[in-house]
């Protein structure tokens, strides 16, 4: 009635639950199983493989990391699907690896160096290079080792890192193939510069924040010809070299073509036309730097204006005067107050709040500087990216997050790959004595003799992890592992990294692998947030170290937490106490599963003919096989949140809840019927653990094990719904649930303790129940009248009624006077809302939600109403 295929089942006793201690320690098996599971290869990908392939590249973390929750919860998705995979059949390739964070990198062992009261300089540029190796190997990576915590079962033989030299192969061969298309070039241009770090950063790397910053009014020439412009960047009026103004603007057209001397300097500017100038904003005149700002440097291209750099690479002002020497925040002070002594300033606006942009490593403000830099054309290679995913090669998930995306692909600018940086791929261009530029390919010798130099600066990070989905796998080598898992099967990613890392794996897999994409599917989740919905951070001291949270409560409980969270491209909220929650689930699970191993569940031949079982035995295995359905359908969709409360609900609520008791009555009774409820024990737990071993994978496999006597189940056969359904059990266990449930909330309404046994009578003749009087009376503690028996409470459910013998059990006299009690706070409720909405001027003012809400108050007095009453019916008399 479930497909077991290539089961090696054996019979269970009692005996395999003394193998299981009474709690599970997490800390006591994880460790072991996972070194288990990598020795014996169980993650290793065969690519002369005959099974299908399914790939997912690791989103390498850097070099200089650790697990974080936002980690955690990325691999936690991927590893669930890669073991459901596996299990399918596929020939299943999770590839690891790190990425040599070039600025990140090079930071952490610069500082390191400053301890010893040295800079990179000192050492020179090999030797710093072989300390960031050694570096490397001492201290980066410790990431791999808590992976292995977590439980992600990927290839470690196929573990790859960005600067190794078959990364570095892949590296050279596509920068050369990009020069030799003209898809490459070196221009000067405004880019982004991190005065801290000392390197250009592209677009992306830079962080938007509002700071608090002063906007001044500055005139600018003399009389009826002078003009005001304002600016939060005064220090950059000395690079000044025109003012541009709108050319219709009546205001200031008599000046078009005209100079004006520009303060403090001495030199004297034009004042231009130009379209790009709002004439609405502020004096509807700018100030024209075109080497130190992007869009003055358009109007400079435009009209031909001189750049004139005016700080150096540490923002320190090169101009000559008595600015010369200023860091930039000094200079601008001084600036403002020299224009000041000159009745320059017209007006002074501070605090001025406005967005800044800072270097995403470091924090500190980015200066937009000129520069001689490399850059990848992307026009051609971003439209091939766009049309991959409109013709329908390449699917995003969710399909809403299409539009961020071509937001980003249709309107790339050209993009900056050159780094002022050490550590990193050197670009492989050599420059002549006499001007020539040679781009050599990584089967070229570079050119040799007097005044013969390669290029210094190495490749954006970006540029080599662009490459991923196919430089880990031998490219530009056609192998046998390409061949096989190229391209990917799914990216699974943050949708903050569909613009630094999407699309250019998106590029470059297409221009480099003959048009094929690098995956099928981009599958995008959200954010891991703290309980309340807010980010994480340091500086809000909420940041959460998830080893903390494995050593407490084992990974499995941090795993199952995260995935039960996860809706597509959707924040995620998480608190301890989520975690804790799952932790009791897993105990749930393995307390469960012991009790069905010491009373005999077993896994041993086939199940027992639909006829032969009882309604709960065909009842949990319809559910059973429905749950297969619903949750294969959702691992389809990408929707963990919405499968991982699937397989809760049906193991907490219908397994271990329900069925486990009611074969309790069953298994106390003997004989065939005890056999078969123990064979479907056996098949729903065997099933039940196949399912949530992707996300749970440590505790399954424990208890997998153990019921089945197989060998593990990183490789068991996954489960396949048999089409078994039976509609009259599950109605029949439904109407039984409802008899339950019913009896139980009247129990907690009178105040009956927990486990508290009552005397009953059951009237089920001529209902589907009456073959369940001993299972109802086990479920709801309910003893055999003795003579004399008088019902001082009669409860009619679903065609049967359950008489109850109360007295002694409650203190009537005190139940009916907290029921009195709140029947008439219900009351007067239901009189105040009735009068409310019977008011036609109230009703005529006031909004449709206030009046719904007054309605919603209405209906729930008047439920409550009822049940009240109904209590109080119920109550013995007297």
């Amino acid at each position: 009635m479930t497909d077991t295929t290539n089961q090696r089942p054996v019979s269970t006793t009692g005996d395999d639950a003394a193998t299981l201690p009474t709690t599970y320690t997490p800390a006591d098996v994880e460790g072991e199983l996972y070194e288990r599971w990598v020795e014996r290869g169980y993650f290793t990908a065969d690519a002369k493989s005959d099974k299908p392939p399914f790939t997912i590249v690791i989103p390498p973390p850097n070099v200089t990391g650790s697990l974080h929750l936002g980690h955690a919860f990325e691999h936690t998705l991927i590893d669930a699907l890669v073991r459901r995979k596996r299990m399918q059949g596929y020939e299943a390739l999770w590839q690891p690896g790190m990425d040599h964070a070039g600025i990140a990198t090079q930071n952490v062992v610069e500082r390191e160096l400053a301890k010893e009261g040295k800079s990179r300089h000192d050492l020179g540029r090999e030797a710093f290079v072989e300390r960031v190796w050694k570096w490397k190997a001492e201290s980066g990576g410790q990431i791999s080792g808590q992976m292995r915590r977590l439980g992600d079962g990927v290839d470690w033989s196929r573990e790859r890192f960005t600067m190794d030299e078959g990364l570095s192969q892949a590296v050279q061969t596509i920068f050369k193939k990009l020069f030799d298309d003209e898809l490459i070039y070196r221009a000067e241009r405004i880019i982004n510069w991190c005065p801290r770090c000392l390197t250009a950063i592209s677009d992306i790397e830079v962080e938007y924040q509002d700071d608090d910053g002063e906007l001044v009014s500055i005139r600018y020439g003399e009389g009826e010809n002078s003009i005001v412009v304002a600016t939060t960047r005064a220090e950059t009026m000395l690079g000044d070299t025109a003012v541009a103004v709108h050319p219709e603007d009546e205001r200031y057209k008599h000046l078009i073509g005209t100079e004006i001397e520009l303060p403090l300097t001495g030199r004297r500017i034009p004042i231009v036309a130009d379209a790009h100038v709002d004439p609405e904003f502020g004096t509807g005149a700018v100030k024209v730097t075109p080497a130190h700002d992007p869009n003055d440097f358009e109007i400079g291209q435009r009209h031909n204006l001189p750049n004139i750099a005016v700080m150096d690479e540490r923002a320190v002002i090169t101009a000559h005067g008595p600015f010369l020497g200023l860091d930039r925040l000094e200079a601008r002070s001084a600036i403002v107050a020299a224009l000041r002594a000159e009745g320059r300033i017209v007006a002074e606006k501070r605090p001025y709040v406005h967005s800044v942009g800072h270097c995403s490593r470091c924090k500190t403000t980015i200066e937009p500087r000129l520069s001689m830099q490399w850059w990848v054309k992307v026009g051609p290679l971003a439209k091939a990216a766009g049309d991959a995913v409109r013709d329908g090669k390449v699917k995003i998930h969710p399909q809403e997050m299409e539009k961020r995306y071509f937001d980003w692909v249709d309107n790339l600018h050209d993009w900056c790959i050159s780094r002022q940086l050490w550590w990193g791929h050197r670009i492989p261009v050599w420059y002549g004595p006499n001007g020539e530029v040679v781009c050599v390919g990584p089967d070229e010798q570079p050119p040799t003799g007097e005044g013969w130099h390669q290029d210094t600066d190495v490749l954006d990070t970006w540029f080599s992890s662009g490459l991923w989905p196919f430089s880990t796998l031998g490219w530009p080598e056609q192998t046998d592992s390409l061949a096989k898992f190229y391209p990917n099967s799914v990216l699974v990613t943050g949708y903050d990294i569909l613009f630094f890392w999407v699309a250019r794996m998106m590029m470059f897999g297409l221009y480099a692998m003959d048009g094929t994409p690098p995956f099928h599917t981009i599958a995008l989740h959200g954010m891991v947030r703290d309980q309340n919905g807010k980010k994480m951070s340091k500086s809000f001291g909420n940041v959460v170290n998830p080893l903390d949270w494995m050593d407490k409560y084992g990974s499995d409980a941090l795993r199952f937490t995260l995935a039960r969270g996860a809706n597509p491209g959707v924040d995620v909220p998480i608190g301890e106490d989520w975690v804790q929650a799952a932790r009791n689930f897993a105990n749930k699970i393995w307390n469960a599963t012991r009790f069905a191993l010491m009373n005999g569940a077993t896994v041993e031949g086939p199940l027992p003919a639909p006829e032969e079982l009882t309604a709960s035995d065909r009842w949990i295995l319809s559910r059973l096989n429905s749950t297969v359905a619903e949750v294969d359908g959702l691992y389809e969709d990408y929707q963990f949140s919405k499968l991982s409360e699937a397989l809760y609900h049906f193991a907490w609520d219908e397994v271990f809840d329900w069925y486990v008791e009611l074969s309790k009555t069953t298994l106390a009774k003997g004989g065939p019927q005890a056999d078969a409820a123990r064979r479907v024990l056996g098949e729903v737990l065997d099933v039940t653990l196949r399912l949530l071993h992707p996300i749970v994978p440590f505790v399954t496999e424990t208890l997998w094990t153990t019921l089945t006597g197989a060998e593990s189940v990183v490789i068991a056969d996954w489960p396949k719904d048999s089409g078994f359904r039976d509609a009259e059990a599950e109605a029949e266990i439904a109407t039984l649930q409802q008899v339950v449930t019913e009896v139980r909330r009247f129990a907690v309404s009178q105040g009956l303790k927990d486990r508290q046994r009552v005397p009953a009578k059951l009237e089920l003749d001529g209902t589907v129940l009456a073959v369940h009087e001993d299972a109802i009376r086990s479920l709801l503690r309910l003893t055999v009248p003795e003579e004399g028996f008088t019902a001082t409470a009669s409860l009619p459910v679903a065609g049967a009624t359950v008489s109850l013998d109360l007295s002694g059990t409650i203190d009537v006299a005190a139940e009916r006077k907290r029921l009195a009690k709140d029947l008439a706070a219900a009351e007067k409720e239901k009189a105040q809302t009735t009068a409310k909405l019977g008011n036609e001027a109230f009703l005529a003012k006031a909004p449709d939600e206030v009046v719904a809400k007054i309605r919603g108050r209405q209906e729930a007095a008047e439920a409550d109403i009822a049940r009240i009453t109904a209590q109080l019916a119920a109550l013995p008399q007297g």
